[in-house]
């Protein structure tokens, strides 16, 4: 594994809220049902090793929706809290870095190395990995630490979750970022 604890990698927690505790309403089934507890391990070690690390909290523009502001879904989950000095970064659209000063932290930091994990890997996970990897940034994904929900094809067709997690890694790896599993960053 090429992800050493000197090498000073961040870890982005992406959208870890507790909207996403209802799966019906993002589309039924979710798959990796340990994805918040890995995340929390990578959490403890990130932590441990006083590496860098960034919370993403999804606030959606829409007021019925789950995760936007002021509803209790917004919320980060229990098993990932941020602590005091631990960034929290809000954003309205699926990727980390638009509209938000996420690359600037990163640059101004030295930051080269980003681990990523969090909520859903087909959206706003998939496409953090993809803008981190054309702005430059050397991008692992955590393959165990994230999670995404069933979903519907334009023809009324089910993909289930573990369809839509296992082709959203596959477009990533080895193209935009190396898909990873929770025990190979345990440091």
């Amino acid at each position: 594994m090429s992800i050493l604890a000197h090498e000073n990698p961040a870890l982005i927690l992406i959208d870890i809220q507790k909207g996403f505790d209802d799966p019906d309403y993002w589309g039924g089934h979710r798959n990796n049902p340990d994805a918040e507890e890995n995340a929390a391990s990578l959490l403890r070690v990130w932590r441990k090793h006083s590496l860098p690390i960034y919370h993403i909290k999804h606030c959606s523009s829409n007021p019925g929706s789950r995760l936007a502001e002021g509803n209790p879904g917004n919320e980060f989950k229990d098993q990932v809290l941020p602590i005091e000095g631990e960034p929290i970064i809000k954003k309205n659209v699926n990727s980390a870095f638009i509209g938000t000063d996420l690359r600037q932290r990163l640059d101004n930091a030295g930051i080269k190395k980003l681990v990523i994990i969090g909520l859903t890997t087909d959206q706003c996970v998939s496409t953090s990995v993809r803008m981190a990897a054309n702005y430059g940034f050397e991008t692992y994904v955590v393959y165990d630490a994230t999670a995404t929900f069933n979903k519907k094809g334009f023809n009324g067709e089910e993909f289930s979750a573990e369809l839509m997690h296992d082709t959203a890694m596959a477009s990533l790896n080895g193209e935009f970022a190396t898909v990873v599993r929770t025990k190979d960053l345990i440091f």
